[in-house]
């Protein structure tokens, strides 16, 4: 086995508070934080003065039930048009929860996104869809997805991959236990299984297919993944190992044992099954869990200087980043969402920005009761009076595109990007009946347009993780 050597991330353990989670299931204090290896190389210049490279973000790829590519998918989240149906993937009518946000095989067939049409046999669905947003992302940015348009733009060894998920392969993981559960006398699997289930295959086969040869690995951290991801190539890039990266999230889990497992937490809206567009409605007082979706969003960024060199589009710059851990429960956010306010706290000190220069805040809500009633808890702790200004709005995605757990991060730092460029922020749709413990402003059901200086996206995930990005309008 091959392994690939990365800079060493550093973590250090705080005396402070910090929690987290991806869903909001319940739980009890603690007191521990982490700083990543990116915040603690960007929070200051290093001991030797060394130059920190500006990150801007100059291509947008996604692939969602909403659209393929960023313009479709943004616009239906600023329509408020949900893409949560019935699910078809597989027969989910005995399932508590039969309702998903699925990518339709009338809009995306992974044959064309592979240099050689055989490779998509020996990759998973979630691995599919990683490698069309990735493309994306390069031909929006101006790079081309082709090793010799890559070498010719930057350099194929400058550009790097970090592509994040929660779950990896899951059904080919499913398909081939089954096999082999089936004839357990003649235990036979695809030779293809191991490599098409990793986590990192997707980074992986997204740097075989473009000939991007920098610094490439996965990241996991459930629903956090794909904001990690972005944060840890933010890194790269500052410090200068790399030119150029390519990064976000994907997932593909409309599996029967995903949904048995969720259901089984009792994680999942079942109230809506009839009535499928409705059942995602973050911060709402009826919410009553979450609705999955399937999706990969990447996002190209690179450093200003070469952004400049080469004449790209701006849409914005990546300015901060924090991560913590709840150290608190497997599952359930810690009380009054202290390690997702500390990691959002880490990313306005790296930002070198004030709280007031954040106008929107696209949130993870999750549409579950935890989440949502402390996250809210969380902005107000760290913005304070300027959380219920008129200058601070936030919304969630989620109502639209499903919750898509380690990709959310991906696509909504695409939300982010676009809101920015855009000067337009995306409702929250299904907001009917207001929560006297969510007391924001949550854009309401209809998009508002308003000069965004900066636009935060959070996330949280199983185990206590915590991801906080800032964007900013770019500024010379």
């Amino acid at each position: 086995m091959k392994f690939s050597q990365v800079s060493t991330s550093a973590i250090i353990l705080l005396t402070s508070n910090s929690y987290c989670n991806g869903f909001g299931l319940t739980a009890s204090p603690s007191r521990t934080s982490q700083v990543t290896s990116t915040q603690l190389r960007m929070s200051e210049e290093g001991a030797e003065g060394s130059k920190k490279h500006r990150v801007v973000v100059t291509g947008l790829g996604v692939v969602s039930g909403c659209g393929m590519g960023h313009e479709d998918f943004f616009q239906a989240c600023l329509d408020g048009k949900s893409s949560i149906k019935k699910v078809t993937r597989f027969d989910a009518s005995a399932y508590p929860c039969s309702i998903a946000s699925e990518v339709p095989d009338d809009m995306f067939n992974p044959v064309e996104w592979f240099v050689n049409p055989k490779n998509v046999r020996t990759n998973d669905r979630f691995t599919h869809l990683a490698v069309a947003a990735a493309r994306m992302a390069l031909k929006d940015g101006g790079i081309g997805d082709t090793a010799e348009t890559m070498e010719e733009s930057i350099g194929c060894d400058n550009v790097g991959v970090m592509v994040g998920t929660a779950f990896g392969g899951m059904e080919t993981f499913e398909r081939e236990t089954l096999k082999l559960a089936e004839r357990p006398e003649r235990p036979k699997v695809s030779p293809f299984t191991i490599p098409a289930l990793l986590g990192n295959t997707a980074s992986g086969v997204v740097g075989i297919e473009t000939g991007a040869r920098g610094p490439n690995y996965g990241v996991t951290s459930a629903c956090a993944s794909a904001s990690h991801a972005i944060g840890e190539a933010m890194g790269m890039i500052a410090d200068g190992h790399a030119t150029a990266m390519i990064a976000g999230g994907t997932e593909a889990t409309i599996t029967p044992l995903c949904f048995a497992g969720f259901c089984a937490m009792k994680a999942m809206n079942t109230n809506f099954n009839d009535d499928p567009t409705k059942g995602s409605r973050p911060f709402d007082a009826n919410r009553g869990g979450f609705v999955m979706g399937e999706a990969a969003g990447v996002v190209l960024i690179e450093s200003l200087e070469n952004a400049k060199k080469r004449g790209a589009t701006i849409y914005c710059e990546l300015t901060g980043y924090g991560a913590t851990c709840d150290a608190h429960h497997i599952t359930t956010p810690a009380p009054e969402g202290r390690g997702l306010a500390a990691a959002m706290e880490m990313a306005v000190k790296m930002s070198g920005k004030s709280k007031e220069s954040v106008n929107y805040i696209n949130a993870h809500g999750t549409s579950t009761n935890y989440n949502d009633k402390f996250e809210t808890m969380a902005i107000k702790t760290v913005f304070g009076d300027h959380a219920k200004s008129d200058k601070l709005v936030v919304s969630s995605t989620k109502c639209v595109t499903g919750h898509t757990l380690g990709a959310a991060g991906g696509l909504e730092a695409i939300v982010a990007a676009r809101s920015i460029k855009d000067s337009v922020i995306p409702p929250t749709i299904n907001y009917e009946t207001p929560d006297p413990e969510c007391d924001l402003d949550y854009v309401p059901n209809v998009k508002r347009e308003m000069e965004i200086d900066g636009a935060m996206s959070t996330n949280l995930g199983f185990g206590g993780h915590n991801a906080a990005l800032l964007f900013s309008k770019f500024v010379e």
